[in-house]
């Protein structure tokens, strides 16, 4: 357990004599490993891995706050856009992570759930079937469900769900008549899983990225200047008290 935190229930915790309530589902775009990396002289891929130590911890300090779903934005669609040498180093280091993800339960390994969104048929066989064979071994870990989007672009999200509905009308799977906003979230690659209540963004940038645009609809946003890899327990527990003295709104001012 996090030092200075006590667990009271399920939604809340005390937090150097504050009482915090923690999101349901929390969705992280970890930005910054490559200007770590480049700040110490070093190639842009010590920056990725470093940044994947810093995701283990996260889900070791979630899964004891009492957080149910972690979102973590790893590989874009617009990744494919950097130099060949560094998408391969990230391609590398994301099979080793998967193919070896019971190095990153840790002390977790009966509470985490991992699921994967994103385009797969745009990733390797090997890289595929990795994925297949971590989700079907976590499938019945239910204390924290990691969701790791890799090939994910939101607007590509939204597009496959379109042509699914598309093809499940002229099927007569369902009727157009009844398409509604359940509908979409549905066919979305989140699918049941329910919407973030809080994003965060590190590094300082202050956008979404292309990153769950239709499920940020309604989310609370905190922006934490620090990189990626340098995010810690303290930052996590900072995002939570910001997150918990806000007074969320739904539709209108």
């Amino acid at each position: 357990m996090i030092e200075d935190v006590k667990i009271i229930d399920n939604n809340r915790i005390e937090y150097k004599g504050e009482v915090l309530n923690v999101p349901h589902h929390i969705a992280v775009i970890p930005d910054g490993n490559r200007r770590w990396a480049r700040e110490r002289g070093l190639a842009p891929i010590f920056g990725h891995k470093e940044g994947v130590e810093t995701y283990k911890k996260l889900l070791e300090n979630a899964a004891d706050l009492g957080v149910s779903y972690v979102t973590f934005y790893a590989f874009s669609t617009e990744n494919w856009k950097r130099n060949e040498a560094e998408v391969e180093g990230l391609m590398s280091l994301l099979a080793f992570q998967l193919k070896n993800f019971n190095k990153i339960l840790g002390k977790n390994r009966e509470k985490i759930r991992f699921k994967v969104i994103g385009n797969r048929q745009g990733l390797s066989s090997s890289l595929q079937k990795a994925i297949v064979k971590m989700e079907e071994e976590t499938k019945n870990n239910t204390a924290l469900t990691a969701v790791i989007a890799i090939n994910y672009g939101g607007r590509d999200e939204i597009l496959h769900s379109v042509k699914s509905i598309v093809s499940d009308v002229n099927n007569g799977f369902i009727d157009f008549d009844n398409i509604d906003e359940e509908t979409i979230s549905n066919y979305l690659y989140t699918g049941s899983i329910p919407d973030p209540d809080l994003l965060i963004r590190t590094s300082g940038e202050e956008r979404i990225s292309n990153f769950l645009l239709w499920q940020l609809a309604y989310t609370e946003f905190y922006f934490d200047k620090c990189w990626w890899p340098d995010f810690s327990s303290e930052n996590l527990l900072e995002a939570i008290r910001v997150f918990s003295k806000r007074q969320r709104r739904y539709g209108g001012a």
